[in-house]
């Protein structure tokens, strides 16, 4: 309930810059390879997907490389930028969690089904996909997708509470600094 009345004014926020919902759902890859929905507010302009093949040139980590980050994204409404830069973007994955398909902590789900993975990539699929994890508070989207992989392995070898304390511990000052964001 604590959460009603800042989220109430994000969504606002989020109808007032740009035209469409302020809620974006999208299939995400979980646990064991499932897919599910994930809820965020939407940062970027409506028709962001059909734009997407416009920038693949653009893309951080290589042209064929299997995630998508795009410093600058020109998709990125005005909000959307502060909303990725505080990560109040990700607000409504507490619905995700509270459903059970994601924890708090834990390796990011992905946009991409797993049969996009490399066989090194599919052990972040034996752990349950989180609101924060390792790579979030070691680097965020700065970080290519082997090395997030290479943070979900470690996270998964080393899990305990008191790791997933830490990480939380360490979310805020992560999300402060800005850096990686996009």
């Amino acid at each position: 309930m604590a959460l009603a009345v800042p989220m109430a004014l994000i969504a606002i926020g989020i109808k007032v810059d740009s035209r469409g919902p302020a809620l974006f759902r999208q299939q995400r890859t979980g646990y064991m390879g499932r897919r599910f929905a994930v809820y965020k507010f939407r940062t970027m302009v409506q028709e962001a997907e059909a734009l997407k093949s416009s920038l693949t040139h653009c893309n951080e980590h290589g042209a064929d490389a299997i995630d998508f980050k795009v410093k600058e994204d020109p998709r990125v409404t005005r909000v959307g930028r502060w909303l990725r830069r505080t990560s109040l973007d990700e607000l409504p994955n507490l619905f995700n969690v509270f459903v059970g398909d994601m924890r708090l902590v834990g390796p990011r789900p992905t946009s991409f089904d797993a049969s996009a993975y490399n066989e090194h990539h599919r052990v972040r699929l034996s752990a349950y996909p989180g609101l924060t994890g390792l790579w979030q508070v070691s680097g965020r989207s700065d970080l290519d997708f082997d090395e997030r992989v290479r943070l979900d392995r470690q996270y998964i070898e080393e899990q305990s509470p008191w790791l997933d304390l830490k990480i939380l511990f360490a979310t805020p000052a992560a999300v402060f600094t800005g850096k990686g964001a996009y």
